[in-house]
């Protein structure tokens, strides 16, 4: 499994607009940070996870290739702010969006004009197909949900193969933590240092690590408060890094 960080930023990028803070204002290419999402490809198949507004930025330099599955955690904007930008990838089949129900009809209310009887030429041709946290197919890839609560918000994470991928939480239901065990990585919401009524803390992200025992963690969604990149590496432990926009694993 190959993935690439496409965004790892919170709701408002890095830099935020207007912001003359230390971490805005680097220039090391680590502190610039889009929307959080990534691309999984595994058995030859491409899966998005989310797809923020940052989206068509994202993908311009990579090379043009189908997407086998659109992955949605929740439907807040900075997740689903770059749906109508999928309209090239059409034109090679409709486009699978897999996504609990609820989330699915916030999608239909966003975007009408993709679900009407009759679209327009050019419309992002999307079928919407409504998950629960029963696992699921994408071709031969199993894909398991995973409960995770946003503040009071609840959504989901998705593992695949020996890979979790966990933004926005503030609680992992007790529950779910069988699901979450031998990862090789896990992927895992680290907004800031401060308390945060819908997100991780970083020392909170730390402790859900310490208890997941995955074999790699790297932090997303950080806001520009989480400070610069190689400053906050130093201080981490060994396995867990930081993820960057365009950093590029192997599991």
């Amino acid at each position: 499994m190959e993935l690439l960080f496409l965004g790892t930023g919170t709701s408002t990028g890095v830099p935020e607009i207007g912001c003359q803070c230390a971490t805005c204002q680097s220039s090391d290419h680590k502190d610039k940070r889009l929307r959080s999402s990534v691309l999984v490809t595994t058995q030859g198949k491409n899966i998005l996870i989310d797809c923020g507004p940052d989206f068509r930025q994202q993908m311009l330099p990579l090379a043009f290739a189908p997407l086998s599955g659109i992955l949605i955690t929740h439907e807040h904007y900075d997740h689903v702010g770059g749906l109508d930008d999928l309209r090239p990838f059409g034109q090679f089949s409709d486009l699978q969006i897999y996504a609990e129900s609820n989330v699915c009809q916030a999608i239909r209310t966003r975007l009408p004009y993709c679900f009407n009887e009759h679209t327009y030429p050019g419309v992002p041709k999307l079928t919407l197909n409504s998950i629960t946290l029963d696992s699921f197919t994408i071709d031969t890839i199993c894909i398991q949900p995973i409960r995770v609560i946003h503040g009071r918000l609840p959504i989901v994470g998705f593992r695949i193969e020996n890979m979790a991928y966990l933004t926005d939480l503030t609680e992992i239901p007790a529950s779910e933590y069988e699901k979450l065990k031998n990862l090789d990585v896990l992927i895992i919401d680290a907004l800031r240092d401060k308390p945060h009524p819908s997100h991780e803390t970083v020392s909170q992200a730390l402790k859900q690590i310490e208890r997941i025992q995955p074999k790699a963690a790297y932090l997303i969604h950080m806001s520009h408060h989480f400070g610069k990149h190689d400053d906050r590496q130093k201080e981490l432990p060994q396995h867990v890094k930081i993820a960057y926009d365009g950093l590029e694993i192997t599991i």
